[in-house]
């Protein structure tokens, strides 16, 4: 299969292009470090020509939900409209848990609308929508430290390994177009307080981590019921205990 990867060199985009290459299959990376920018348009045609499969990967480079909205709306139509005048038999998109009841304001419902236009669109499709990542816990802290405190309100979270996602999304796009989307979390559930203390402790990070559910997040102000898988699910196999212990091999190395 001639397989082409929207965003193959951000995080999971990397990961996807690293999977299909090592089952042999015919890979083009797409993004403006290499030239095709889905939101202009500049290169698109080429890109999809002969492909068989597109896997969307691409990210919003602003968060906020207005910017992100504009964003996927635009690459969004463009890709499809490209991907139906290049004949693409299916068309693979990385979602977030949580984005189909969103509502209408932030970055959940700007991934709503990549997702309402994907399934109103012309080309068949399949949608994953996965938890937040394992290493998103970084970001999480980052965003909501105060004297070196970390509060955050004890909500459930299933965050999950991005290398699980990419695995997910290669499944998807070797298969036929499902039609439909499937949630993808971790195995574990967890409160979002103890999800990020066990992130930063793997990084020997001295901030503590204090539950309070009278803050709301920065970054994170999500209901729960937005933030937890639902029918249809699946599991990804990776626990924050494997990622953990992954990650210190991982430094070990870096260090030698």
């Amino acid at each position: 299969m001639r397989i082409v990867v929207l965003g193959g060199t951000g995080q999971v985009g990397r990961m996807v292009v690293d999977r299909l290459e090592r089952r042999a299959q015919a890979v083009v990376v797409a993004s403006p470090t290499n030239g095709v920018d889905a939101r202009t348009g500049r290169g698109l045609d080429a890109a999809l020509e002969y492909a068989d499969a597109v896997i969307d990967a691409t990210n919003a480079p602003d968060l906020s939900g207005p910017a992100a909205r504009a964003f996927f709306e635009e690459t969004t139509q463009r890709l499809l409209d490209a991907e139906q005048r290049a004949g693409v038999a299916h068309h693979v998109v990385l979602s977030i848990v949580g984005a189909d009841h969103a509502g209408d304001d932030g970055y959940f419902a700007a991934k709503g609308v990549q997702e309402q236009l994907v399934r109103s669109g012309p080309v068949a499709h399949s949608i994953l929508r996965a938890t937040q990542f394992f290493d998103f816990g970084r970001t999480i802290a980052a965003w909501n430290t105060a004297d070196g405190t970390v509060r955050l309100p004890a909500r459930a979270v299933q965050p999950l390994a991005a290398s699980d996602v990419a695995d997910a999304l290669v499944e998807l796009a070797l298969g036929a177009p499902s039609g439909a989307a499937v949630d993808l979390a971790g195995p574990e559930r967890m409160l979002l307080p103890e999800f990020v203390h066990r992130v930063l402790r793997t990084d020997h990070d001295p901030r503590y981590v204090v539950a309070d559910d009278a803050v709301e997040p920065i970054g994170f102000n999500i209901a729960s019921e937005l933030l937890l898988p639902r029918e249809p699910m699946r599991l990804a196999p990776t626990s924050l205990d494997d990622w953990v212990h992954a990650e210190g091999r991982r430094k070990l190395a870096l260090a030698r």
